[in-house]
C-alpha cells in the first residue's frame, strides 16, 4: 500500500465522498497518477462529438451526424 494512502486514511478531515472505489481500483488509481499517459486527446474528441450531437439534437438521424463528424474531424 503506498504511503500516501495511508496518510489519506488517517486524516481527520471527511472527504465529499468517501474512497471506497480506491482500494478496488489501486491499480488503476497509482497509474493514473504515476504515469505519464492520459487519454487527454481522446476525451477531447469524445467532447467534441457530443458537442456537434448536441447541437444537431432532434434535427436529423445519424447520417448527417457522421457528416459532421468526419467534416469536422
Amino acid at each position: 500500500m503506498p504511503q500516501w494512502l495511508d496518510a489519506v486514511r488517517k486524516t481527520t478531515s471527511q472527504p465529499a465522498h468517501p474512497p471506497a472505489g480506491i482500494d478496488r481500483d489501486r491499480d488503476a488509481v497509482i497509474a493514473g497518477l504515476t504515469l505519464p499517459w492520459n487519454s487527454g486527446v481522446v476525451e477531447g474528441h469524445v467532447n467534441r462529438i457530443k458537442m456537434l450531437k448536441r447541437q444537431m439534437f432532434g434535427r436529423a438521424g445519424f447520417d448527417l451526424l457522421r457528416k459532421r463528424v468526419l467534416l469536422y474531424s
